[in-house]
């Protein structure tokens, strides 16, 4: 399960409602509003909680507490200052790019195929993926040289031929015995 601000809001509504709590809106007495430090708490209960249940990289926690902390603060009325930073790879893009390995961007993981890593981890495409870190359209989802083993393995097999050309290859033409009379 991926972690909005809109499931925040979700859950911190259920966990009020189960708990008793009411909402708090703009309306109410200014002596009920949350201090920082109490939001920022629960914040962190919230988060610990997530974590403590779903795999996550190290780098994320500090945007899923912005996110929780974000929408804590809303429900309580306070206005709610977000910085809109732009995202900082783990690692730079020129050095991504090695002869046996693609590192990922997003958490710097050493892979061959990055495709399949941002479908299961981030939920992401190729194109989603180049386009959060401005990167050419061109850039290799496959580490190179595993690119080259995979292309020459296809070749040895007979991938990418027409068949009547392996039919032809494989089956030489009949020819007519000569008969002596």
């Amino acid at each position: 399960m991926e972690l909005t601000q809109k499931t925040c809001h979700a859950f911190i509504i259920n966990l009020r409602e189960i708990t008793g709590c009411r909402t708090k809106t703009m309306t109410d007495n200014i002596s009920d509003k949350i201090s920082h430090d109490d939001i920022l708490r629960m914040a962190v209960d919230v988060v610990s909680a997530y974590v403590s249940n779903n795999p996550l990289p190290a780098g994320q926690i500090p945007e899923i507490i912005n996110t929780v902390y974000n929408s804590l603060a809303a429900l309580d009325g306070a206005p709610v200052e977000t910085k809109s930073e732009a995202p900082k790879p783990a690692i730079s893009v020129k050095k991504s790019v090695h002869p046996d390995y693609i590192v990922c961007l997003e958490d710097g993981k050493k892979l061959k195929m990055l495709k399949r890593h941002l479908r299961t981890t981030y939920s992401m495409t190729p194109d989603e993926y180049r386009a959060k870190w401005g990167l050419p359209p061109d850039y290799p989802m496959v580490a190179p040289n595993y690119a080259a083993q995979r292309s020459d393995f296809a070749k040895k097999i007979g991938l990418g031929r027409k068949v009547a050309e392996t039919e032809e290859k494989a089956v030489p033409a009949p020819t007519r015995r000569k008969t002596t009379k």
